[in-house]
């Protein structure tokens, strides 16, 4: 075939059209994408598809290791949960049973300072009722001398006779 050339590209002529859609290498085309499929499946089928069935292994082995770990964590957690439950609850009957116990013991304490309070308050009236006494009876002396006194003026002044305080005594009392 003789080979017609343009004179200003220097191109060689082809017919028109896309090579690939040209229907005279329809055959060849089928014939080598026969053989290239054939040898990409092999090779996926002997080469890639082991290697990828080997990674999803491993990777499905590890992703089972880590869900076992994560399982025996949260068996472990939850028994560290447990432990620290059990010891707070003791915790608690400690600090209630110590409450308790403070709580008695300032109640016996403020009973034994109401009682020391109380006997000392008594002391104290008893204390004040007789200073409130020995001045009653030192104003009734008092008052007493100062109606005698009185008596023996009043007489005097009345009828003009002294009295005694004997006798001015004598008359408060039967008065």
């Amino acid at each position: 075939m003789a080979e017609v050339t343009h004179e200003g590209t220097g191109a060689p002529e082809h017919g028109a059209g896309f090579p690939p859609f040209k229907t005279e290498t329809f055959p060849g085309q089928i014939f080598w994408l026969a053989i290239t499929f054939a040898f990409l499946f092999v090779m996926l089928w002997r080469v890639a598809g082991p290697r990828i069935k080997g990674a999803i292994h491993i990777r499905r082995e590890a992703i089972n290791g880590d869900i076992r770990a994560a399982e025996a964590a949260r068996a472990e957690s939850q028994a560290a949960g447990a432990a620290y439950q059990n010891a707070l609850a003791t915790a608690r009957k400690k600090a209630q049973a110590l409450a308790e116990e403070t709580r008695v013991a300032l109640n016996a304490e403020i009973a034994t300072g109401k009682a020391d309070a109380e006997a000392e308050a008594g002391r104290l009236t008893a204390a004040a009722d007789a200073r409130i006494n020995e001045s009653r009876a030192a104003a009734r002396g008092h008052v007493k001398g100062a109606a005698e006194a009185a008596a023996i003026a009043i007489v005097a002044k009345l009828t003009g006779e002294t009295v005694s305080a004997a006798d001015a005594a004598a008359a408060l009392e039967k008065a």
